[in-house]
């Protein structure tokens, strides 16, 4: 089996890594380069979109922010899954909210932003403190401004009006300022007879905006059914196929979507050690036609994300059930560079072993670690 991979990063890379032992081969088609590239050796393989496409048995996406033309392309061929829809959906602000009221899935109160009058109608309307959050391109922190004084409020719009210009495709989408006890996630996968499998909910932790770590282990069952409710509601109006992640708030044991990922996702990283079936795996199998995996957690394990850096102490591959990764990336400050893994046999040992590596990583690149730490 062949699957494309439309982007050539490091889901792309992974994949390749999960597919080999199902003996399915990986390509990936850069959208910028219009190249086809192997996904770890970067080797040439082919140019244009049309060679991929003819290619490949199977056509995927490692991220949402897509352009039209080449999802046209690819939903033309009959082989894109999860389909040009949910890439849509993923990477436009205003198609992802509108999908989840049809859905009946609760996120936060929200209007849409395309000129000053709607401005000014969102924060009579919404209240604030207000979050405001570009349509489009806009992920890891980036495009979002928060008004906290209505004094504020006529230079943000100066801002504001001033990035809608630039593009006119664009727009903002306000929502209320969510007061949160944590930020959750829940990954999961859905095949072409609409069997669904999830993963246990995974707690996160953001340093400016950006995924600092990642946390998966037992927790409430309310909670749980709860998110995978929302994630089968989400699912079957997309008709989905493949892996699917749902970003939450989690407000005194409610839950409200924050966000929508059409695909693999950083947090769900821990699953390579921490379950019997990684989410790559079982996207491909999901895309591939081929039964799903056990999201079952077989052990507590935690993801910390490596970024802007291009080395670790090497000490740290000597504590157990660790498990580093690294992406083959050139260094750039705040880029996502590796991850690591660690795993225990429970939450306490889990928490001693995360000590011991906080220990060995350099406090000023991994930021805020004691404070997952404490939440351990």
């Amino acid at each position: 089996m062949k699957v494309l991979v439309l982007g050539a990063g490091q889901l792309a890379r992974m994949m390749a890594l999960a597919g080999a032992p199902l003996n399915i081969s990986i390509s990936a088609y850069d959208v910028n380069s219009d190249n086809i590239v192997h996904p770890l050796t970067q080797q040439l393989l082919g140019n244009g979109l049309a060679q991929a496409l003819a290619d490949a048995d199977v056509v995927t996406a490692e991220f949402e922010h897509i352009p039209l033309p080449v999802l046209a392309q690819c939903q033309q061929s009959g082989k894109f899954l999860p389909g040009a829809q949910a890439i849509q959906v993923g990477g436009d602000r205003r198609l992802e909210k509108s999908l989840l009221q049809t859905a009946g899935v609760a996120t936060s109160a929200f209007t849409v932003i395309n000129n000053e009058t709607d401005f000014n109608a969102a924060i009579a309307q919404l209240g604030l403190p207000l979050v405001f959050k570009s349509a489009l391109a806009g992920y890891d922190g980036k495009g979002q401004w928060r008004l906290k004084d209505a004094a504020a409020a006529p230079a943000l719009w100066q801002e504001l009006a001033a990035f809608l210009a630039a593009d006119p495709q664009q727009a903002i989408v306000a929502e209320q300022f969510i007061r949160f006890d944590r930020e959750v996630s829940l990954v999961g996968a859905r095949n072409r007879h609409g069997e669904i499998k999830v993963y246990p909910l995974t707690e996160n932790h953001h340093v400016n905006g950006v995924l600092s770590v990642s946390l998966a282990r037992p927790l409430d069952t309310a909670l749980q059914q709860q998110a995978e409710q929302m994630f089968t509601a989400v699912a079957e109006q997309l008709n989905y196929v493949g892996v699917l992640a749902i970003e939450f708030f989690d407000v005194q044991g409610k839950l409200l979507v924050n966000e929508l990922a059409p695909r693999v996702h950083n947090s769900g990283h821990w699953t390579q050690q921490g379950a019997d079936c990684c989410q790559f795996a079982n996207h491909l199998r999901a895309a591939c036609g081929l039964p799903l995996g056990s999201t079952a957690l077989i052990r507590p394990t935690l993801m910390v994300n490596i970024l802007g850096e291009d080395q670790v102490p090497n000490s740290i591959l000597e504590l157990p059930a660790l498990g580093l990764h690294w992406y083959g990336k050139t260094k750039r400050a705040g880029r996502k560079m590796g991850h690591i893994n660690l795993s225990a046999n429970s939450t306490a040992e889990l928490k001693a072993r995360f000590a011991q590596l906080i220990d060995l990583l350099p406090a000023a690149t991994f930021p805020e670690l004691e404070q997952m730490l404490q939440q351990l």
